[in-house]
């Protein structure tokens, strides 16, 4: 795949996640491969029924989910995108919004459909420290470790 295919392909799946419902999960397979795999510091699966619950539960377990991309390379068949998730937590304080910044290693398949997505972010700096409780001693242990 030429990058200029690659971009175009890019520009779909990222305008996809951009504006991804509860709905529009169902549709997933236009954008992954059927043995496509995924994996973030939570989760590893292979194929679209396991990646498809993945998003189902983001839903389930989130106010609002919502992912804003920031930046995009594209080289070939490969693009990495900066990202914001943003969200409110549905057990917890449901009127802060909390934001978790990563990033998207992509590797497209012929067809512009990704075949290997690979999320990358800090676990604990951006989820665990914000959560009630876990976060006092997130931050605690940071604290002592930069001692």
């Amino acid at each position: 795949m030429n990058t200029t295919d690659s971009r175009a392909a890019v520009a779909r799946i990222t305008a996809y996640f951009e504006a991804l419902t509860p709905q529009s999960v169902a549709q997933i397979g236009d954008f992954y491969t059927p043995d496509a795999r995924f994996k973030d510091p939570f989760n590893e699966v292979q194929g679209i029924p396991a990646i498809t619950r993945l998003f189902e539960h983001m839903f389930v377990a989130l106010h609002e989910p919502r992912f804003v991309v920031t930046q995009q390379i594209v080289d070939g068949a490969q693009a990495f995108l900066v990202w914001e998730f943003r969200f409110r937590f549905k057990r917890f304080d449901t009127v802060t919004e909390q934001v978790i910044r990563g990033g998207s290693h992509l590797t497209l398949a012929e067809d512009g459909r990704i075949r290997e997505h690979r999320d990358y972010w800090d676990a604990a700096e951006e989820l665990y420290e914000k959560l009630p409780g876990l976060g006092v001693l997130m931050r605690w242990l940071k604290r002592r470790a930069n001692t």
